[in-house]
């Protein structure tokens, strides 16, 4: 998808908005518009917000709506040129897509390795490469959490990290389950599997594994499944084992003040950029998010993977009503069954909790002018670029595909990017329009505007302005190529916003599946 140019009369000198593929039948308003404005051979017969749409031809009732050339919903109401075109004229209802399997696989032209991009990571001794080096206390149950952050409070303490300035800093990453649910089953395998991508995550130089002792989610349990490099310091303990809350901190952070000396061993090496992988997620979403920051993130991941990279896109909510676009990319007819697959089972899920899949637009999305959930796929999928879909995974499973992939996660933001990480993703690319201050350690996250305005008045915990894109003075390759490097100096160790700020801690949010009983 690419950005057209605004709509407007030839030698008028006051644009509408954005019409973004010629047989749409609205466009995207510039700016606050007043009723009664007249331009482009339209009058309005309304107000219209910012990033809201404006009807450019008549649309009957039960007819589609088109952005992007694509259905976003149908005309409730007659709809004539000029109206504002938004929930109270607009219905969300299912329709049938085209999935034309595969029929959008080019080669990738891959770049020569001796002149791929290159950054600075961290290998560790079993040849993974890491963006970050944290210590970590991962908890297996809710009831360990108050104790995992009082140890990690300890190393908050001025100086006790001083003397080992290559540790980015120790983490706790504290949840609200691993009790109180089936011993076996789906709940606790997603469970145990986002635990265990963390444990594996290449940004943890070592960690704690606290539990409580009496829980569900056994520590034993998980640490079965784990494939960790005999130099990885790893010690695992319980509260009752240690005699109680305050004996577990001593033990704790003793355990952690040992590993410090090795984790601080480490030094940055020139290395590929095809050793990356970058999350892609979104959040607090508006209507500029398709036509800029979504977009650009495209154009750097169509970059990184002619690098050899991995991109990894998930909210499987949010691609609803455009996962043919991504179907007509799948390499195999099981890829893309792997993607319908999931569709189906969200439809089921959304279905037996009495929901449905347009409950997904926050009232933020809509207050930016989204008004079903097929508009916001539509813009979504942007953020996966151009490239071939090597492969679809389930929750928090690890990723080992390169290329573009997808995760199948919800669109929550907290549990979409804990699944991307414990997939092993490494640097995570956050594009908001609403204003996110998501971060999500130990995997640094950079925020992406997608409209000017919004960047100034949230300058502090944003990393990009991808709004220039449509205040006209960057293309989105151009910005693509801007965000593509900064990702290189971000996996380099340049530190984002949320860091800055010290998000990333609170945000690890397990996908709660099943029965709280």
């Amino acid at each position: 998808m690419t950005v057209a140019e605004p709509y407007e009369d030839v030698g008028s000198a006051e644009e509408i908005g954005v019409r973004l593929h010629a047989a749409d039948n609205v466009v995207v308003a510039y700016r606050d518009l007043d009723e009664g404005t007249a331009a482009a051979g339209l009058t309005l017969r309304q107000a219209v917000p910012r990033g809201h749409k404006v009807a450019t031809a008549a649309i009957p009732v039960g007819e589609p709506v088109r952005k992007y050339n694509q259905i976003i919903g149908f005309a409730t109401v007659a709809i004539e040129p000029g109206d504002h075109v938004h929930t109270h004229n607009v219905e969300f209802k299912a329709f049938e897509r085209d999935y034309a399997v595969g029929a959008d696989v080019t080669p990738t032209e891959l770049v020569p390795d001796e002149e791929r991009a290159t950054f600075q990571g961290i290998v560790r001794a079993d040849g993974r490469v890491a963006t970050r080096n944290y210590l970590g206390i991962l908890t297996s149950v809710n009831c360990s959490a108050t104790t995992a952050k009082l140890i990690a409070d300890q190393f908050r303490r001025p100086g006790l990290l001083d003397d080992f300035p290559n540790v980015d800093g120790v983490v706790a990453l504290t949840h609200g389950t691993g009790c109180g649910m089936a011993a076996d089953g789906e709940g606790l395998a997603v469970l145990q599997r986002t635990l265990t991508g963390y444990a594996e995550h290449p940004n943890f130089a070592g960690f704690l594994m606290l539990g409580l002792g009496c829980e569900v989610n056994q520590i034993s349990g998980v640490a079965d499944e784990w494939t960790i490099h005999p130099a990885t310091p790893v010690r695992t303990m319980t509260i009752q084992e240690q005699g109680g809350t305050a004996a577990t901190v001593r033990a704790g952070t003793k355990a952690l003040l040992e590993m410090l000396p090795a984790a601080n061993e480490v030094s940055r090496t020139t290395v590929p950029a095809s050793e990356l992988v970058l999350g892609l997620n979104c959040g607090g979403s508006d209507a500029y998010s398709g036509i800029t920051a979504n977009p650009a993130l495209g154009a750097a991941v169509d970059l990184l993977v002619r690098h050899g990279g991995t991109a990894v896109l998930g909210e499987t909510p949010e691609i609803y009503g455009a996962e043919h676009l991504l179907t007509r990319r799948a390499v195999s007819p099981e890829v893309a069954d792997r993607l319908v697959e999931r569709i189906r089972w969200w439809e089921r899920y959304t279905a037996a909790n009495n929901g449905s899949m347009d409950n997904n637009p926050s009232p933020g999305n809509k207050a930016g002018g989204l008004t079903t959930i097929l508009e916001k796929s539509l813009g979504a999928v942007a953020k996966g670029g151009t490239t071939n879909l090597t492969a679809v995974y389930g929750y928090a499973e690890k990723v080992t595909d390169r290329g573009f992939t997808f995760m199948d996660t919800p669109g929550y933001d907290p549990v979409s990017v804990t699944g991307i990480v414990a997939g092993g993703a490494t640097v995570m690319c956050f594009t908001t329009g609403r204003g996110s201050v998501l971060g999500c350690k130990p995997t640094p996250s950079l925020k992406l505007a997608t409209n000017t305005e919004m960047y100034e008045r949230m300058a502090e915990d944003m990393d990009l302005n991808c709004g220039v894109i449509v205040d006209g003075s960057a293309s989105v390759q151009e910005v693509g190529r801007e965000l593509f490097q900064l990702i290189l100096d971000t996996a380099s160790g340049r530190r984002t916003r949320s860091e800055e700020l010290g998000f990333g801690q609170e945000e690890f949010v397990p996908w709660q599946l099943g029965a709280v009983m």
